[in-house]
C-alpha cells in the first residue's frame, strides 16, 4: 500500500503529538504488582494503556493522525485497515472531529472488536484474510471515497502519537532500565524509540512478539524486512506486517526482540486477571510474558510493560470451557 507519509518522525513530533492529543487522551496510569514482580524477579512499571480511550494506546496515533489533517483532507474523511483496535480508534477520532471513517477488517476479526468500530459510527469493508486483501480492499475504498489513508503503523503521524506512551512512562518514572512493548506492524515500537532515546539514552527498548508471528525478529536477523510469511498466533492485533520506516527506526535504534509462544501469552493475561485484576487481551499480555520468559535478562531492573490494549472479546476466554466446544 502507497501510505500517506513515509518520512521518519522525531522526538519533536511526539512532542508535538503529545501537546495535540491532550485535550482527548487520557494520561493512563503507572501500576505497580508486587506479586507480580517477585514472580518476574524484578521491579515492573505497568503503563496501563488498556485504560486509553477505546481500550489501547491505537488511540494516540490515531488521534494525532486525525487532528493533523488540514480542512480539504478532513473534509474527504479517512480510511484505514485493521483487526480492531487501530480501526476503533481512527473511528473514535474522526467521530470527536465530526467526520468520515471507512475502516477495511479481515474476515475472522473478533466481533467484539467490529462492536467497537461500528459504535463510533464508522463504515465497515470486508475482505480475505491477508495483508494483501487488507491493502488492496483499502486501496480500492480510498479511491471510491477521497477518504484520507489513515495507516496503522507506517504513517508517521501515527508513529509519533504511540510514542506519546513512552513519553508519559519515562517522565513518570525516569530511572527505568527497560521498557518492553507489543511488536505487531511496530508502530508502537518505533514510537516509544524514538521517546527512549531522547529522553533516557541508557534505556533499551525491547519488543515482544508472538513466535507464530516473529517476522521482526528474523527481520532484524536478517537485515531485511521479512515480509512473506504467514502468522499463526491467538495475539490478533500482532500479526500485520513490519512497517518499512518503523523497521528502519528499529535499526537505528538497536532493538531487541524476544519471541513469545502463545502459550506463555495466556499465562501471563490470566497473571495479570488474576492478581493484577486487569482486564488485558493476548496483543497486550504478550509483554509481560517476555519479561517472564527472560528472568535472566530482567533480574534486578526497573522494567516497563506498556499494556498495549484491553479489547478482550468475554465471549471466548481462553481457558473458558466455551472456547474449547
Amino acid at each position: 500500500m502507497l501510505e500517506n507519509n513515509f518520512s521518519l518522525p522525531s522526538f519533536a513530533d511526539v512532542q508535538a503529538a503529545s501537546a495535540r492529543i491532550a485535550p482527548h487522551a487520557c494520561i493512563t496510569p503507572v501500576l505497580r504488582m508486587r506479586s507480580l514482580d517477585r514472580l518476574a524477579q524484578c521491579t515492573i512499571l505497568f503503563k496501563s494503556e488498556h485504560l486509553q480511550r477505546g481500550g489501547a494506546f491505537k488511540f494516540r496515533g490515531a488521534c494525532n493522525a486525525v487532528l493533523s489533517l488540514d480542512p480539504e483532507q478532513a473534509r474527504r474523511g479517512v480510511v484505514t485497515h485493521s483487526s480492531g483496535n487501530h480501526g476503533a480508534a481512527l473511528a473514535l477520532a474522526a467521530q470527536l472531529r465530526g467526520i468520515a471513517c471507512h475502516v477495511v477488517v479481515p474476515e475472522g476479526a473478533l466481533a467484539s472488536k467490529l462492536k467497537a468500530i461500528q459504535a463510533h459510527d464508522a463504515v465497515l469493508h470486508h475482505c480475505a484474510p491477508t495483508i494483501a486483501a487488507r491493502d488492496a480492499k483499502a486501496r480500492e475504498v480510498q479511491a471510491q471515497t477521497g477518504a484520507h489513508l489513515v495507516h496503522p503503523y507506517t504513517d508517521a503521524r501515527v508513529i509519533a502519537g504511540q510514542g506519546t506512551a513512552a513519553l508519559e512512562l519515562l517522565t513518570a518514572a525516569p530511572d527505568l532500565d527497560a521498557i518492553v512493548v507489543p511488536v505487531g506492524g511496530g508502530g508502537l515500537a518505533s514510537g516509544s524509540l524514538l521517546t527512549a532515546a531522547a529522553l533516557a539514552p541508557g534505556v533499551r527498548v525491547i519488543g515482544a512478539e508472538p513466535a507464530g508471528a516473529a517476522e521482526t525478529l528474523a527481520s532484524l536477523q536478517r537485515g531485511e524486512r521479512v515480509t512473506e510469511f504467514t502468522p499463526s498466533t491467538i495475539c490478533d492485533g500482532l500479526r500485520g506486517t513490519l512497517g518499512a520506516p518503523n523497521f528502519e527506526l528499529m535499526r537505528r535504534h538497536a532493538f531487541e526482540v524476544i519471541a513469545v509462544d502463545d502459550a506463555a501469552t495466556l499465562t501471563a493475561m490470566r497473571l495479570l486477571w488474576e492478581r493484577g485484576k486487569q482486564v488485558v487481551e493476548p496483543s497486550s499480555a504478550i509483554a509481560f510474558a517476555a519479561v517472564l520468559a527472560e528472568r535472566e535478562r530482567f533480574a534486578g531492573q526497573r522494567v516497563g510493560v506498556i499494556i498495549s490494549g484491553g479489547n478482550v472479546d468475554l465471549d471466548a476466554m481462553p481457558w473458558s470451557p466455551r472456547a474449547t466446544q
